[in-house]
């Protein structure tokens, strides 16, 4: 009896965090913005934020959450994104291309650039991968800074085109923020798809033992190269929906401190899991604007909040659980690496 009911908890906490949470989440984003309130565009605003840095958490975690690369310059991806919607849909150049043409550029561009910068640096692991990253991040900042005569440097680049979608232009925060959350259930349902491929589960084992993961006869290097592009790319189309939302963009919108942000939210959320980046992205952007009124307390607040969290949950809000095929592979090219050396 005691089997029974412990089974059919398990069954039950696993359809409440893959069925109720996700519907209850949905059905409370969707209804912000119909909210009448007199502080509904500030809710859409935060709200929208965070769902951008989803987007972002997203790219991130096919970095370091699914093949383990360990990328403290994500924000480079995010500026290439946000810059190619500035030259390419502005009056700086006076190019004016269409939004979803130029989102899909900006996702190309970022994923190109990962490819280049991913290829000299496929023998690098852990925190030598880090701070390669880390100063990639650095140089594309400060070549925004100084590039003045294509980048408008410090002054930034104004008047960027608001986004029209078939005949429909956002004129308002609602149009970007629901724009942004549909482009995040499609993420969320593409990258499922892939974690529950033969790319994802490479990247996985990639993740857990590259050594074995080579022994296995996965081809490390090719499952690396896919994996900074797909990030890239998704950091690239964040940046586009940001320099188009915001209008304006400068190169001290992509410090150091954002890949930091971005990096913490998919830790935050659970390393590995694709749903708990939205958690994240909630608890790490949105409370302490939320948290805004109690202006005298809200960092220390939130700094508790931080400290009980990862006391009590180390692995994030959602830890990622592995398949039973996934431990069984991993256990098997483990014995075999064992037995090798």
């Amino acid at each position: 009896m005691k089997e029974f009911a412990s089974k059919l908890f398990k069954k039950l906490d696993q359809r409440i965090i893959r069925y109720v949470l996700p519907s209850l989440i949905s059905i409370i984003i969707l209804s912000i913005p119909l909210i009448n309130s007199p502080q509904k565009n500030l809710w859409v605003r935060i709200i929208g934020y965070a769902g951008l840095y989803i987007i972002l958490g997203l790219g991130l975690l096919v970095h370091v959450g699914l093949a383990g690369m360990f990328d403290l310059g994500f924000a480079a991806f995010y500026a290439i994104g946000a810059y190619t919607y500035a030259f390419l849909a502005s009056p700086h150049f006076n190019i004016h291309l269409p939004f979803l043409l130029v989102l899909v550029l900006a996702g190309f561009f970022a994923a190109i650039v990962g490819l280049l910068i991913c290829i000299p640096v496929l023998k690098l692991r852990g925190d030598y991968l880090g701070i390669v990253t880390l100063g990639f991040g650095e140089i594309v900042r400060m070549l925004l800074m100084n590039l003045t005569n294509i980048t408008n440097g410090s002054q930034g680049i104004f008047k960027l085109d608001k986004p029209s979608i078939f005949g429909m232009t956002f004129t308002s925060g609602t149009f970007f923020y629901y724009f942004i959350f549909i482009l995040v259930a499609v993420l969320l349902f593409l990258l499922n798809r892939v974690i529950n491929s033969r790319t994802g589960r490479a990247w996985l084992a990639m993740r857990e033992d590259e050594d074995v993961a080579q022994m296995s006869g996965i081809n490390t290097s090719k499952y690396k190269l896919l994996a900074f592009a797909l990030g890239a790319f998704i950091g690239g189309m964040g940046g586009a929906i940001f320099a188009s939302w915001q209008g304006s963009i400068f190169p001290d919108n992509f410090n150091m401190n954002v890949s930091i942000n971005i990096l913490c939210v998919i830790i935050l959320g659970g390393l590995g899991n694709q749903f708990g980046v939205i958690l994240g992205a909630m608890a790490l952007i949105a409370l302490p604007d939320i948290l805004r009124g109690f202006s005298d307390y809200r960092m220390i607040i939130f700094g508790l909040l931080l400290i009980i969290m990862m006391i009590l949950q180390p692995q994030g809000f959602l830890p990622r659980k592995a398949p039973q095929l996934e431990n069984k592979v991993l256990k098997q090219a483990k014995k075999k690496k064992e037995v090798q050396s």
